[in-house]
């Protein structure tokens, strides 16, 4: 690709080393990605994978039959390294670096660009200095090292590498005050710009076309999202024991709680449709009367700024959820937050039986509005502006 086929100048570019595919679930990355290529052209790197990811993950195999180099949108370039098989156990870490290093200077050559900064969320592979770039942040978006089991990762060497990753970095950046507490304890001076929401995409979704795989009975709780070892499925399971309708939206862990799960969905009064495109959510949104955050307690849920907290909010709808520092940090009380199984499902109740008010609904919008994706793209901006100066 030649920085013409890319859509003109590259001054002043960003690159982003996301821990999310572009072309996957859209997540924090493809979000901010977006929003910051109304400010700047953005280079969006595909988390490294080898000719074997598909085997685990099979939606990965695009990825691999498209170049290397693409340019997905109007100001925003896809880079995707593919290294050597396992990019990410020990041993192997070392090299995945080396590899994506020039994978990400060449990018940068072929697009002609002049970086202004490199913004990376990789914990294990230390990219800096790759782009040229003029400034490097580290986007510390989670507690890594405590939910290294989660992630299948090694925990000692996940933890060491990425204090060498933020060390390194001009600025680190926290997605959660949970996560920026924990860089300042370590010595370092995070800025705190959370994950935000798109709150325009959400506006319709009372008029968006209905499922046809979903028959059940308002009032409606749900749950979007993936369903494995973060999910307390105790909290589901309370409210499907009182009989309220239970949607769930996602994809399951298989070796997450298999005949517990299997014994939940088996209800009448519960709906397990499985993993749905992006595009198809408004439709289940539409359904839902009461959004629902069922983490378990454990540090990288602790850690986490749960971007489906805003989306039901934007959506218009009540949420009910576990006790996390970002939802304190939030402070609003158009969230409720409980404490075990069964006031979870008793704070469902209480939503269910008010309904939805059009004051509420405008409220929830117009709180999630003023935590757009928008305004963090021009926090992060504004960071690098200041990074940049003389």
């Amino acid at each position: 690709m030649t920085a013409g086929a890319a859509g003109g100048s590259w001054d002043d570019a960003i690159v982003l080393c996301a821990t999310t595919r572009f072309d996957g679930m859209p997540m924090g990355d493809w979000h901010l990605a977006r929003a910051l290529s109304e400010l700047a052209p953005v280079l969006f790197v595909d988390p490294p994978m080898s000719r074997l990811t598909p085997l685990r993950h099979p939606e990965a195999a695009a990825a691999l039959a498209r170049p290397r180099l693409t340019l997905p949108e109007a100001r925003i370039a896809r880079l995707t390294p593919v290294v050597a098989p396992f990019p990410s156990r020990p041993g192997m870490a070392g090299l995945t670096t080396a590899l994506t290093r020039q994978y990400l200077r060449r990018a940068v050559s072929a697009l002609q660009a002049k970086v202004s900064a490199l913004i990376t969320g990789w914990p294990l592979y230390p990219v800096r200095g790759a782009c040229g770039e003029r400034a490097s942040i580290y986007w510390a978006k989670d507690d890594f090292a405590g939910g290294a089991w989660l992630l299948g990762e090694n925990a000692r060497q996940l933890g060491h590498r990425e204090r060498r990753v933020a060390a390194a970095a001009d600025l680190v950046v926290a997605a959660s005050p949970l996560v920026a507490s924990t860089w300042k304890d370590r010595g370092l001076s995070p800025a705190l710009i959370p994950f935000g929401t798109d709150a325009a995409a959400y506006l319709d979704v009372d008029s968006a076309p209905l499922p046809a795989d979903v028959r059940l009975p308002h009032p409606v709780a749900g749950f979007i999202g993936r369903i494995n070892e973060r999910t307390d499925l105790a909290l589901l399971e309370a409210i499907a024991d009182r009989g309220r309708s239970l949607l769930l939206v996602g994809p399951k862990e298989p070796s997450f709680a298999p005949g517990r799960f299997a014994a939940l969905t088996a209800r009448p009064n519960v709906c397990w449709t499985g993993a749905k495109p992006f595009r198809e959510l408004p439709g289940y949104l539409r359904i839902i009367d009461v959004g629902l955050v069922p983490y378990a307690d454990s540090a990288f849920n602790r850690g986490s700024f749960p971007l489906k907290t805003l989306e039901y909010l934007a959506a218009g709808r009540a949420v009910v959820t576990t006790d996390l520092p970002a939802i304190r940090w939030l402070d609003t009380d158009l969230i409720r937050i409980a404490a075990g199984p069964a006031d979870f499902a008793s704070q469902v109740d209480r939503l269910a039986a008010a309904g939805r008010t059009p004051e509420l609904t405008a409220r929830r919008r117009e709180f999630a509005g003023t935590h757009s994706w928008a305004d963090r793209a021009r926090a992060f901006h504004a960071a690098i502006v200041a990074l940049c100066q003389p």
